[in-house]
């Protein structure tokens, strides 16, 4: 049985299909969704059905993010938030069109069901975007920061590559946890198309949103496979250009 950790999707089905593909998943395997799943290529609505379908056929625990909250509040009050609206959320909306209420209540319930996030058997724990509180995400002051977060993964690039987690100027933030895997900020923006790791932390969002790809990683083997650039698959969208 193995574990994959799969970055930020945004729309992008037809890139979604290749990694799960690559992975050549087994009976018993896990698959743990970094969030995003919605907002910048123009098949959010379809990725969420088929993330539904999935998971009744292998275990899949899904992390909320930042963009997904923006979906679950449309879904619900059928309100436009109006920064959603330019950062992806017209194109969800479109992804939409089709579906009667009856099939977005179900998507709502599926949103609703996401973890903010997960800590596993060996102390790693899976969050959309990082953390604030020194004392772990138990002690968080405010949920929205778990989708946000930035710092925790700005903190593990400014590491000196000498320290160990057990010294005493060590961040304490990142001793709680064996690892931590993050999205939310793509490794794109640094010069890199795979997932990066700094100190203990594992960023898995690959720029799918943009024009890069979505990844899927073995988090004990590191062993990690892509889909193509999301420009090619959706040749006549822009993605999230903003």
């Amino acid at each position: 049985m193995s574990t994959y950790v799969i970055g930020d999707i945004h729309g992008g089905l037809k890139a979604l299909l290749q990694v799960l593909n690559k992975l050549e998943l087994q009976e018993g395997d896990e698959l743990i969704f970094m969030g995003d799943y919605v907002d910048g290529w123009s098949e959010s609505a379809q990725v969420i059905s088929f993330l539904m379908e999935l998971s009744e056929t292998f275990a899949c625990l899904f992390i909320k993010g930042n963009h997904d909250i923006w979906c679950e509040d449309w879904l619900r009050e059928d309100k436009v938030n109006p920064t959603w609206y330019m950062h992806g959320g017209k194109e969800t909306m479109d992804s939409y069109a089709a579906f009667g209420k009856d099939k977005k209540k179900k998507h709502l319930a599926f949103f609703e069901a996401m973890k903010l996030y997960h800590i596993d058997e060996q102390n790693r724990l899976f969050v959309h975007a990082g953390f604030t509180s020194m004392h772990g995400v138990e002690k968080e002051y405010f949920d929205f920061v778990f989708t946000v977060d930035r710092t925790l993964w700005e903190m593990a690039l400014s590491i000196d590559g000498t320290l160990k987690i057990k010294d005493y100027n060590y961040p304490k933030r990142l001793q709680h946890y064996y690892e931590i895997y993050i999205g939310h900020t793509p490794t794109t923006n640094f010069g890199f198309t795979v997932p990066m790791n700094a100190a203990n932390v594992w960023n898995i969002d690959t720029g799918a949103a943009f024009k890069g790809r979505i990844s899927g990683m073995n988090i004990d083997t590191k062993v990690v496979v892509q889909s193509d650039n999301l420009p090619e698959l959706y040749p006549k969208e822009k993605g999230r250009n903003k």
